[in-house]
This record gives structure tokens, C-alpha cells and sequence, in this order.
């Protein structure tokens, strides 16, 4: 049996810095990834992306209350 490597799964919707961009129609991340980092996230050569953080949106609202 061969045992196929599957690539990490990203947790881009739940990403700070996953947004919709009105000039490509689509959710880009807004983080400034060089060449190097962005090839090796696409491949899925690297565990995880070294810039997430969680988004949530009610953090502001709880800090309200």
C-alpha cells in the first residue's frame, strides 16, 4: 500500500487576514506573503501558515458589554 501524503488544511475562512476583495471577486489572503512562503503554502510544503490568527468577530462586541 502506498500511503499518499495529503496536503495540510488550511483554516483560511477562519483567518484575520482572509477577506473578500471586490477587485478579484473573491476571498484573498490580505497578508503580504514574499514568493518563497506563498509557494510553499500553495504546494502545501509547509504544516501551517507562520501569520494566522484567529478572527472573531464578536471580540469587539463582548468588549462592549
Amino acid at each position: 500500500m502506498d500511503k499518499k501524503k495529503s496536503a495540510p488544511q488550511s483554516r483560511c475562512e477562519t483567518c484575520e487576514y482572509y477577506d473578500y476583495d471586490e477587485e478579484w471577486g473573491t476571498e484573498v489572503c490580505k497578508m503580504s506573503l514574499d514568493e518563497d512562503e506563498y509557494e510553499k503554502f500553495v504546494r502545501g510544503q509547509t504544516g501551517s501558515c507562520p501569520y494566522y490568527k484567529y478572527y472573531d468577530e464578536y471580540t469587539s462586541v463582548r468588549k462592549q458589554n
